[in-house]
């Protein structure tokens, strides 16, 4: 149960503030050209597909374009997620484990490539606005390979700032992403995403 979190992750690793969706196609082009940094604080809920809670989780991430990021879980268990802008680490500290993926490869047209990767996301996705619902303004993203873990993606919007993603899996499988505290742009120490494999951790490369 506790990877389902962190194998999410390696195809989302999340989004940002956009704008009023008088535009949204638009605004949310212009968010991933514009925003270069940004932070917040995040609550993950993954629902099977009779709608049955399996699995909450939160945390915090921070992010970098392009391909630089730090996605935090701090509950229920700590893992922690590291783009350094060539390599993606996964941390898992009670299992002592660290995953080394290359980027390109975890990115690829995931839903991901929205926040660290290519800023051409008209090549990668499909872009559709959607009606306004629980007093949020709604975007569905959908990518044109169907290689990745997600069917679609919807991004609810409110005040010019993203407040929660909902990802549909191929098996029907939903997860809800909250996010609070959200800071665009954000200044980071030269360091802030980099990462060394600890002492006491296996490193399993992919």
């Amino acid at each position: 149960m506790r990877n389902i979190g962190c194998r999410l992750l390696l195809a989302i690793i999340l989004v940002l503030p956009s704008f009023l969706l008088a535009g949204g196609i638009e605004e949310l082009q212009k968010f991933v050209s514009d925003s270069a940094t940004g932070q917040a604080t995040f609550v993950q809920r993954v629902y099977d597909s009779a709608g049955v809670l399996i699995q909450e989780s939160s945390g915090d991430l921070k992010f970098a374009r392009p391909g630089k990021f730090k996605w935090h879980y701090i509950k229920p268990y700590e893992q922690l997620l590291v783009g350094d802008g060539e390599f993606l680490w996964v941390y898992d500290k009670d299992l002592r484990q660290v995953t080394r993926v290359s980027l390109d490869r975890a990115l690829g047209s995931s839903p991901a490539a929205l926040l660290y990767g290519s800023k051409d996301i008209d090549s990668y996705f499909g872009l559709e606005a959607l009606s306004s619902e629980d007093g949020l303004f709604w975007v569905r993203v959908m990518p044109y390979e169907e290689s990745g873990l997600f069917e679609r993606i919807e991004i609810g919007l409110s005040s010019s700032m993203v407040k929660k993603m909902t990802l549909y899996d191929y098996f029907g499988q939903r997860t809800i992403i909250e996010f609070d505290r959200f800071v665009v742009p954000s200044n980071f120490p030269v360091d802030e995403f980099s990462f060394e494999v600890p002492e006491n951790a296996d490193l399993v490369t992919q």
